[in-house]
């Protein structure tokens, strides 16, 4: 690798320039796919996946760009069709993210864990705008003293926006690291489970032409999971009124996340899978019951 890719590779890491693209035909080939996505940039990569044995297609591959730019412009052009059949292109997920809950899912909302008491509304809102348009933004309080929570939920107008978004690892807000995830309804989290409990669980991607267990590829998720990050509350849809079946997202002051309601900033080194490591799996997170009287405020 000479100097200019690696300081290419440095700057916009390869897992941030893939696409996954599902929903192939089987006559798709790697020419016709390239000849398609070529369109919006250059490509150092492009795979159709196949079974190993009988070398037919899977119906899905990745594409991989010169520069994350491109792969905005691609992604700004959907919807896509290759060889006469619509596809589904997405942000490819790395292997470790894809072991997180709801990682493979499409959603428009993100929770935002590890804010301090001195960052505002605005401070999140300058931060994310830049990936895409916001739609609102609920920072939760404590009903009775109106404190803040320290986790908010951010809503935009395209999934698009929310895949760019949990694919960079580290988020800087006010001059504080943050935690940022896909935030997942209570259908959601079941759907996954019932995903994965009717598919028998979804393999990972590890390389080349080397695809092991099933994979779900229906419109809206890659695969199984179980576990994930709740938004709601009990209050009725669009408010985060009352406390009860509240998943409290991994009780925010302690356990599941490495982050504290107002303390915390401590990332742990964390590097990119193989380079097909997509891995369409079961997330493994689980959801601490809360309670509690929380409301938000919504900008």
């Amino acid at each position: 690798m000479n100097s200019k890719m690696e300081e290419r590779e440095a700057r916009e890491p390869e897992q941030l320039r893939k696409l996954f693209i599902g929903g192939l035909s089987f006559e798709t080939t790697e020419e016709s796919l390239r000849a398609h996505f070529e369109q919006w940039g250059a490509l150092t990569d492009c795979v159709v996946m196949r079974d190993p044995n009988t070398k037919r297609s899977r119906g899905f591959g990745f594409v991989t760009y010169a520069a994350v730019e491109e792969v905005d412009v691609a992604m700004a052009e959907r919807p896509h069709k290759v060889d006469g059949r619509v596809v589904e292109p997405k942000r490819a997920v790395s292997r470790e993210d894809s072991n997180k809950p709801g990682a493979h899912l499409t959603v428009k909302k993100i929770f935002v864990g590890g804010i301090k008491e001195d960052t505002e509304e605005y401070h999140i809102r300058e931060h994310f705008e830049k990936y895409g348009k916001i739609e609102c933004i609920d920072i939760i309080e404590e009903r009775s003293t109106g404190k803040k929570r320290g986790f908010c939920f951010v809503s935009f107008e395209d999934h698009d926006t929310v895949d760019k978004i949990v694919a960079q690892k580290f988020h800087t807000i006010n001059f504080h690291n943050c935690e940022v995830r896909k935030a997942l309804s209570k259908q959601e989290m079941s759907t996954m489970s019932t995903s994965r409990d009717r598919s028998g669980g979804s393999g990972n991607f590890m390389g080349r032409g080397n695809f092991g267990g099933g994979g779900n590829f229906s419109r809206g998720g890659y695969g199984g999971g179980r576990g994930g990050y709740a938004d709601d509350f009990d209050n009725g849809p669009g408010r985060y009124g009352g406390g009860g079946n509240y998943n409290d997202f991994g009780n925010y002051g302690g356990q599941q996340s490495s982050y504290g309601a107002m303390k915390g900033n401590n990332f742990g080194g964390r590097n990119s899978g193989a380079p097909y490591g997509g891995g369409h799996g079961s997330g493994g997170g689980s959801s601490a019951g809360g309670g509690g009287g929380y409301g938000s405020r919504r900008y």
